[in-house]
């Protein structure tokens, strides 16, 4: 066979085989699609079954609140409808990037938030998390002065959206837990009352008092067992069942 000849029988194969290829296409893209991982939205990140008539609850905070939030959510069956963003909202700095994100354009009833835990906490030198306290190069991801001055804006904005709105005090740093430092959140949480008193109007949830009396949490970690998380639940679902009752 010539060259010619050569060239004529491969274009008549890649001819044939060409329709064949662009018929395996959709069925491998869709065997891929097949094979990606389904990501699972964490019940606490739901919205409810929301019941009409009620009155709308907004939860603003950390993974703390995530622990808790089914659970209010739970103790107010009936009472309210309960919501939160469907993340961590972190530090301060994430809330005033994210908050109007975080109201939407529902009409709240009660806003319980807290910004803490995640200010508090000590960085390295690239923003390494959660780094040693007593390293010259760690810093607070936000220093109190800045958290001050952050939450107030927060608190400000809030207030406008009309809704009754509780702070909730950050939960105890116990000893050895890892990047804060013992003794942080209830410094923090003299700046965020003072910040709550300038701004007025503001309940405030004295969840710090309440967790290290009565739930149960895990050893050097921030974080709380299941059974200590549903105790903080009972005490937030108190202070937005005396918001959603008071005139």
């Amino acid at each position: 066979m010539n060259a010619l000849g050569k060239l004529v029988c491969v274009a008549a194969v890649i001819a044939v085989l060409a329709p064949l290829s662009a018929q395996d296409a959709p069925t491998k893209k869709k065997a891929a699609e097949k094979a990606k991982p389904v990501r699972r939205v964490p019940p606490a990140f739901q919205p409810p079954e929301v019941q009409a008539g009620l009155p709308h609850v907004l939860l603003i905070g950390d993974s703390i609140s995530i622990g808790y939030m089914l659970d209010v959510r739970k103790q107010l069956s009936g009472e309210a409808n309960v919501w939160r963003p469907p993340t961590n909202c972190g530090p301060t700095t994430r809330g005033l990037e994210s908050l109007d994100q975080w109201l939407g354009d529902r009409k709240w009833d009660v806003i319980h938030f807290n910004f803490g835990l995640h200010d508090l906490k000590f960085m390295g030198p690239y923003n390494e998390n959660l780094a040693d306290p007593d390293s010259e190069t760690s810093r607070q991801q936000v220093p109190i002065a800045d958290y001050r001055a952050n939450l107030k804006q927060i608190a400000e904005r809030l207030k406008k959206t009309g809704a009754k709105v509780i702070w909730c005090e950050t939960t105890p740093v116990p000893e050895g837990s890892k990047g804060r430092v013992v003794g942080d959140s209830k410094r923090y949480n003299v700046a965020a009352a003072e910040v709550m008193a300038e701004v007025g109007g503001i309940k405030i949830d004295p969840l710090y008092a309440f967790a290290k009396e009565h739930a149960e949490q895990k050893k050097a970690n921030v974080h709380y067992s299941a059974a200590g998380s549903e105790k903080l639940a009972e005490q937030v679902a108190r202070s937005i069942r005396a918001a959603l009752s008071s005139n």
